[in-house]
């Protein structure tokens, strides 16, 4: 059978453009679907509209700091509209690069929703298109609880667009999306109550991290309630009554549910294809990205793997290059770093203490905490935390975690040298930067008794 194409994306994503675009170079007739703007969730509803803003309530702690070092500041303020009327404009900037990048690499564009016909066939409106292999990249999307009163929630996705700021927001939450959100809310001026069902923020993060962080946000004024869970919402009035599991009543704006994010495969036709689906809708794959069905492939947040950018990116340029380049190539065992743009911000990469103990590992632990030199004439009480999670009998370092400034600038490089293997020893034999807070990572020496 001739087919239209060699290769057809479902979804323009970053893992979608990436992947599509890779593949392209190497000749095959390439396309892509896509059913709202060009460049995802990351870029559209995600990471970048989410760092603007973070950037923008940033400003706030310069303000607050800058009378240690001298500065008269008066008068001051935040015009919200003004900030996502920037952050819109950017965004536009980046979907036109997007579409230029394909477009130049010479990836059809097909605006739509794709729905699969079967193996080789994806309906798009009123056209059906043909391709030998097809590549899904649909990501992600916020899920809401089934509470009374979901619809009067917003998720991230609303969130990024908001156009006034409410007095009080409640978010609900205690991963990477809830206390990022409460810390640009908070540092925006509104009242923040974060709502979770533990007892410390960012679940499956190391035990010391989760601790320090949870402390950290509660200093920043964010008001912490553990151990709850929202029980439902109401109207009054203009504002939001929120009812909480131990039958207290919040009185809010806006309430923001930050429980999650389901894999973004309703109604593609993944059952009628036969393509094999988990308990959370996510696409099952091998750690080759192929599904069930040998010409479908999947990759990034869609398979509920892991669900960061660089992975989904990563992924889609290793079956590219597998299927069109004669290189085979997984990034299954690769290490990942990852960051929490909380405030403070949270960087990790390889294993967390608790994590490394169940992998059997008998362990050297080496942490530090201490004033940035910064805050010492600001007078910001806030400390910074670091670790070192450590294989006693190889000396290899296993991971390694930060709070603080600068933490996802700082653990991409330590990132490096955990992919290469790099032990204690060869942490102590490099020389700091001084001064920094990086180099801390390579002077920790008393191990954790």
């Amino acid at each position: 059978m001739a087919y239209e194409f060699d290769l057809l994306t479902i979804g323009a994503g970053s893992g979608g453009v990436a992947g599509s675009r890779r593949a392209a170079a190497y000749g095959p007739r390439v396309g892509i679907i896509e059913e709202a703007r060009i460049g995802g969730t990351c870029v559209l509803r995600g990471c970048v509209p989410k760092k603007l803003l973070i950037y923008g309530v940033d400003i706030a702690d310069t303000l607050a700091d800058a009378a240690g070092f001298g500065w008269s500041i008066d008068g001051a303020s935040l015009d919200w509209r003004k900030l996502i009327a920037a952050k819109d404009a950017e965004l536009d900037r980046l979907h036109g690069i997007y579409v230029s990048m394909l477009d130049k690499a010479g990836v059809a564009r097909i605006e739509g929703r794709g729905v699969l016909v079967d193996p080789h066939t994806v309906q798009v409106g009123d056209r059906r298109v043909t391709a030998e292999r097809i590549l899904i990249a649909t990501g992600g999307w916020p899920t809401v609880p089934d509470i009374p009163g979901k619809e009067l929630m917003i998720t991230s996705n609303e969130a990024l667009d908001l156009k006034n700021l409410p007095e009080r927001i409640v978010i609900y939450g205690a991963g990477y999306i809830a206390v990022e959100f409460a810390g640009i809310f908070r540092a925006a001026g509104c009242t923040v109550d974060l709502v979770f069902r533990g007892d410390q923020v960012l679940r499956g993060f190391d035990g010391e991290v989760r601790a320090h962080l949870t402390d950290a946000l509660a200093a920043r004024g964010i008001n912490l309630l553990p151990g709850r869970t929202i029980a439902s919402v109401a109207e009054e009035g203009a504002a939001r009554r929120v009812t909480l599991s131990d039958g207290s009543v919040i009185l809010a704006g806006q309430v923001m549910a930050a429980t999650g994010r389901a894999p973004n495969t309703k109604g593609l036709g993944l059952e009628a294809v036969g393509v094999q689906t988990g308990a959370q809708g996510e696409i099952i794959v091998d750690n080759w990205s192929r599904t069930s069905v040998p010409s479908i492939y999947a990759v990034g947040d869609v398979t509920n793997r892991f669900n960061l950018t660089p992975v989904a990116i990563a992924e889609a340029r290793a079956v590219a290059e597998t299927l069109y380049n004669h290189n085979p190539m997984s990034v299954f065992e690769n290490i990942v770093p990852t960051a929490v743009f909380s405030r403070p911000e949270v960087g990790t990469v390889g294993l967390s203490e608790e994590a490394a103990l169940a992998a059997g590992h008998t362990l050297d632990i080496y942490t530090t905490r201490f004033r940035p030199m910064k805050n010492t004439i600001s007078g910001r009480a806030e400390r910074t935390f670091m670790k070192l999670v450590v294989d006693q009998p190889s000396q290899r370092v296993l991971g390694a975690h930060m709070v603080g400034p600068d933490a996802a600038e700082i653990v991409q490089g330590i990132a490096v040298a955990l992919t290469c293997g790099a032990t204690k020893q060869q942490f102590d034999r490099t020389i700091g930067l001084h001064p920094s807070a990086a180099e801390e990572f390579v002077t920790l020496r008393d191990k954790r008794t």
